[in-house]
């Protein structure tokens, strides 16, 4: 399903061809996130920026779980829902391709999301730029995409800009943030969803 997108230009293309083309689309994506945010930082001021910022990824996080589930859901495992469905449907975000986090299951059965470097605070900190406040933003887009695979997923940030360096755990140091997800077993169904979104 091409959501109406012509993609007959891609006929004929090898394997690599259509890899070598999702980086480049995937690279596009990127400069939009990127840029979109630059010129309303510019306009309005990084905190209305950062507020625009939670309000938009919260609506890709939903949308973007939802187009990965109805893609992919029955032949990739996705539709069982649970942390392991999760992973799979995460694993086909594109945020999840480019910011290279990495996702490993603890021993209390959660998941922990982890990033060794941010790109667009890496980018900030090349430009001379301040910081950015992204907690809320991630919090409000990664509630949205659990509840699309599986309303019993919580999440939980462990430490995230503007976070102080001294509520790293210990161990957690060089990294930039990371996150918990885990499932809430007596979650009532029905309202799990709205649940996990105020979180």
């Amino acid at each position: 399903m091409s959501r109406n997108a012509d993609l007959s230009a891609l006929e004929g293309f090898n394997r690599e061809e259509l890899l070598d083309y999702i980086g480049s689309v995937l690279w596009q994506f990127r400069l939009v996130d990127a840029f979109w945010f630059l010129r309303a930082e510019e306009r309005y001021g990084l905190p209305d920026a950062e507020r625009l910022n939670e309000e938009v990824w919260a609506i890709i996080g939903k949308l973007a779980a939802r187009d990965i589930k109805e893609r992919f859901g029955a032949s990739h495992g996705i539709n069982d829902g649970g942390l392991e469905g999760f992973a799979r449907a995460f694993a086909l975000f594109p945020w999840a391709a480019l910011a290279g986090h990495e996702l490993k299951p603890m021993d209390d059965g959660s998941l922990e999301l982890t990033m060794a470097e941010c790109p667009p605070h890496a980018a900030r900190r090349k430009h001379c730029k301040t910081p950015y406040a992204c907690k809320d933003m991630h919090i409000g887009e990664f509630a949205a995409f659990t509840q699309e695979i599986d309303p019993r997923i919580r999440v939980e940030c462990l430490f995230a800009p503007p976070d102080p360096s001294e509520a790293k755990p210990e161990g957690y140091g060089h990294l930039e943030c990371a996150w918990r997800f885990y499932l809430d077993e007596d979650a009532d169904t029905a309202t799990a969803a709205e649940a996990g979104a105020s979180e």
